[in-house]
């Protein structure tokens, strides 16, 4: 299989200040969200990406955007937008305060067992997890048969999804997500082998990626590392 890349977008006018922004339309990249999509696509500039998958919200194609701006001649040349990248679906609590929310009984359990939570008028978490997955996991698929088992592609998506696919490769139980950190514009990394999948980095925000390049090896014993 390839090897995805999962980037969160980058900061909004909803993340600065404290909004459940969820599928609300019109929100986008503020003034430093811009500038972390700047940095995160120099990131990837090295790297020729087979496909560049985007949520449809405005943020992420404003980062993928930003992204495929910095890709070479023969990296992708299109962001392909997938619904099943899409924020979750918060239901009665998109829109209102992270403060507010805070107080709802409901956030406890959202942070200790999430995987019992529905979304009141919305989403469940556990559903939110298997639509994730199912989407990166086919359409890694698609590119591996058409790009080859070596191919680099990214997505471009939201915290709990990231968090969410993230959780599943490690081999986690969604009560445990909440112990992942995915900051704006931050670079995951999953290489989804014949056997298992293998988490090569989580939410990183800085450093060369150019080492994806190189096919990537089982490892026994711990591994030697990339190869210079």
């Amino acid at each position: 299989m390839a090897t995805l890349l999962l980037v969160r977008h980058g900061r909004t006018t909803a993340n600065a200040s404290g909004t459940l922004a969820g599928r609300t339309p019109g929100v986008e990249l503020d003034e430093l969200g811009r500038q972390q999509a700047g940095e995160a696509g120099a990131r990837l500039a090295r790297l020729r990406l087979a496909d560049l998958v985007s949520s449809p919200l405005d943020r992420c194609r404003q980062t993928a955007t930003a992204l495929l701006a910095q890709q070479p001649h023969d990296g992708a040349r299109e962001v392909l937008v997938e619904d099943g990248l899409s924020e979750c679906d918060y239901g009665d609590w998109q829109g209102r305060s992270i403060a507010d929310l805070a107080k709802e009984p409901l956030w406890a359990v959202v942070q200790s067992q999430p995987a019992a939570v529905t979304f009141p008028g919305g989403e469940s978490l556990a559903a939110m997890q298997a639509r994730a997955v199912a989407a990166v996991r086919g359409h890694d698929a698609r590119i591996a048969a058409a790009a080859g088992p070596h191919a680099v592609w990214a997505a471009v998506s939201h915290g709990d999804i990231i968090k969410a696919v993230l959780a599943d490769a490690l081999g986690m139980h969604l009560d445990l997500f909440q112990r992942l950190d995915v900051h704006p514009a931050s670079v995951s990394i999953v290489h989804y082998g014949a056997a298992r999948p293998s988490v090569l980095g989580v939410n990183t925000v800085a450093g060369d990626l150019s080492w994806l390049g190189a096919a990537p090896g089982e490892t026994v014993g711990g591994g030697a590392g990339a190869a210079d």
